[in-house]
């Protein structure tokens, strides 16, 4: 039986059924409650024609729990809810009204999208989407960390197609006739890692034309373009590289609407571990540079990247982060792996040119830099190119970059705020 195929089966013997549009269906839960797939005998308006294997649910479709009226007989999740997207309606201004506003750029300071968008919370274990190009998977597979626009699963759970996470994609191509959509999905280890692009802070990236960006347009109110969804969108704080979690996974959604788990990040062994089976080892064949048969990939990560560092019994270690259940010692024994005291994320910081950066590596007296608040003016002095959507980078000869230095972001442990770790010059 096929993987959609079990997940029909799962529905039947647990008998859930979930009441959408003024009818009754049997579903599939999604993302711990966060979306549905329903089933259905019977041609229903926005269903597709998804025939499986002996069965006589011939229909189904994907819809987030925002637009369900019922669901009868789901379990509870042992884990804590995400916070919905709260919208407020009444008969003057009803969700059509709202979603063309959020589409407008115009409208970033109105204080209903910023009530709207405020709603939408990132907290420590969120598990947090970036939808992936091959090339994308590619990169990450190599050892690129997590950084950019994501979004929390929990936002785009029903968006289960190549045709339907098209909105979601940064590297400016649309479905190009993909069969396979890729995604990277960790869980938030702090929520300052992550802000909202929206506001004063982010108005230089949305005055970007077409020729100086890659993929849609930032419409600065914190939302995703897009004329069907209303889907509130983050940016890893600065742009940066947020060190990666323990068993981050990467994953494919091919054309039947199934997830399926590709690798999981071994965070001590810095590197991906092989979790597809045969029968999908065919969804990697058009990832550049990867043999679908290689059982464990190293990251080979740069010594620049970005990376916790945390402190144990007065001695400061590099840290891995393993949410929600904290951070750790990051050590190949298991007897070493102690649960640390404080911990920050560090990163390497500079300008050039006036334009503050991060500093993702350095070669041959060159650094590679990153815009930390792209604009028309900061792309017009540095020669940036745009690599994914928001995301502008060039390198700079090392003599000509000021201000190079190392900074500890700390992170709040559950006793309270974390005590900063010393910072560095980028000399050091």
């Amino acid at each position: 039986m096929n993987v959609t195929g079990q997940a029909e089966s799962t529905a039947q013997r647990t008998g859930l059924r979930v009441a959408y549009a003024g009818a009754v269906y049997p579903a599939e839960e999604i993302a711990r409650g966060a979306a549905y797939e329903l089933f259905s005998a019977t041609e229903a308006p926005g269903f597709e024609w998804a025939p499986r294997p002996a069965s006589a649910l011939g229909w189904r479709r994907f819809v987030h729990v925002t637009e369900v009226t019922a669901v009868h007989g789901a379990t509870r999740s042992a884990e804590p809810a995400e916070a919905p997207l709260l919208v407020p309606l009444h008969r003057e201004r009803g969700w059509s009204a709202v979603h063309r506003l959020a589409q407008q750029p115009g409208a970033a300071d109105d204080p209903l999208i910023a009530t709207v968008r405020a709603s939408a919370t990132v907290r420590r274990g969120t598990r947090m989407v970036k939808v992936l190009s091959a090339r994308q998977l590619a990169g990450y597979v190599r050892g690129w960390l997590p950084h950019g626009f994501c979004y929390r699963e929990h936002d785009v759970a029903h968006l289960r197609t190549p045709a339907a996470t098209t909105v979601l994609r940064t590297d400016g191509g649309g479905r190009d006739g993909a069969d396979v959509t890729y995604a990277l999905r960790w869980r938030a280890a702090d929520p300052g890692d992550y802000d909202m692009p929206a506001g004063s802070a982010y108005r230089g990236l949305t005055a970007l034309g077409p020729r100086d960006r890659v993929g849609p347009a930032v419409l600065g109110t914190g939302f995703t373009p897009s004329s069907n969804h209303l889907i509130p969108e983050f940016v890893t704080r600065d742009f940066a590289d947020l060190p990666m979690p323990a068993n981050a996974t990467l994953l494919a959604y091919p054309a039947e609407g199934v997830e399926v788990v590709l690798y999981v990040y071994q965070a001590e062994q810095r590197g991906w571990l092989r979790m597809v089976g045969p029968q999908w080892r065919h969804l990697l064949a058009a990832v550049p540079g990867l043999s679908p048969e290689q059982e464990y990939v190293p990251t080979g990560q740069a010594p620049c990247a970005t990376r916790l560092v945390g402190r144990y019994a007065g001695d400061e270690y590099e840290a891995v982060a393993d949410p929600p259940d904290g951070f750790r010692v990051l050590a190949l024994t298991r007897a070493a792996q102690y649960p640390v005291d404080g911990v920050s994320r560090r990163l390497r910081l500079a300008a050039w040119r006036g334009v503050p950066c991060l500093v993702l590596r350095e070669e041959s007296g060159w650094l590679r830099l990153r815009l930390r608040r792209p604009d028309p003016d900061a792309v017009a002095a540095t020669g940036a190119q745009c690599h994914e959507r928001g995301v502008y980078e060039t390198w700079a000869p090392g003599g000509e970059v000021v201000d190079d230095q190392i900074v500890d972001q700390p992170y709040e442990l559950d006793g309270g705020p974390v005590p900063t770790l010393h910072g560095r010059s980028g000399d050091e």
